[in-house]
């Protein structure tokens, strides 16, 4: 081998400890200023890697914003998921409700940062790597929903998909409307619990009627 050429092995976790070192950058700083509030090249310092390296990487602050949301937002799936299954026996309601919990909670962590990222997955181009892994989560949480509904008697397979793409629409707008903004967690995750009661009550009054 000659000098200069690094073995695969070797390169590759040189890559990826640059990938987490410029992924523990960009959250610590949209963390702390929010994503208007921080350029690529203050990620690129804090990581301690150059401009040219970082968009290696990620090409833009938004890909760069996509990449530390994809893992929060995982995260809060996978939590909620957990907390829907303990919820099992409660109807279709309180299962749904027990999902999407940590996922309004991450969304409206950083209020600035959450509604640009569910803006970049919608308005973004859905071929970017990044942007096609969001798409997947989000897909993932909308199964999820579904998958809670079909659990109601009341609901048949076709209606559960349509009411969970409804719900991730309630939850898309009640985590990024100017309305909601200076609301508590409490207070939007209320609100959003009644605006599904009143989409699934319908089902539940056709099915007694």
């Amino acid at each position: 081998m000659g000098r200069g050429h690094m073995p695969t092995g070797r390169r590759e976790r040189a890559k990826q400890a640059k990938r987490e070192r410029i992924m523990t950058a960009a959250r610590e700083l949209f963390a702390e200023h929010g994503v208007s509030g921080v350029t690529t090249q203050q990620i690129a310092h804090r990581a301690d890697v150059a401009i040219g390296t970082l968009y290696l990487y990620a090409s833009t602050k938004a890909e760069l914003l996509i990449m530390v949301q994809n893992e929060k937002f995982a995260a809060a799936i996978d939590i909620g998921l957990a907390a829907a299954n303990a919820a099992a026996g409660q109807g279709a309601l309180e299962p749904v409700v027990a999902l999407i919990r940590p996922v309004v909670e991450c969304v409206r962590e950083h209020i600035e940062n959450g509604r640009t990222y569910l803006h970049e997955l919608v308005f973004g181009d859905p071929a970017e790597p990044y942007r096609q892994a969001g798409l997947a989560l989000a897909g993932r949480l909308e199964d999820g929903i579904t998958g809670l509904l079909t659990r109601d008697e009341y609901i048949g397979a076709a209606d559960a998909a349509t009411l969970a793409r409804v719900i991730t629409a309630i939850i898309h707008i009640s985590t990024t409307a100017t309305v909601y903004l200076h609301h508590s967690d409490e207070v939007v995750l209320a609100d959003i619990r009644d605006q599904i009661h009143a989409t699934l009550a319908p089902h539940h009054r056709a099915a007694m009627g």
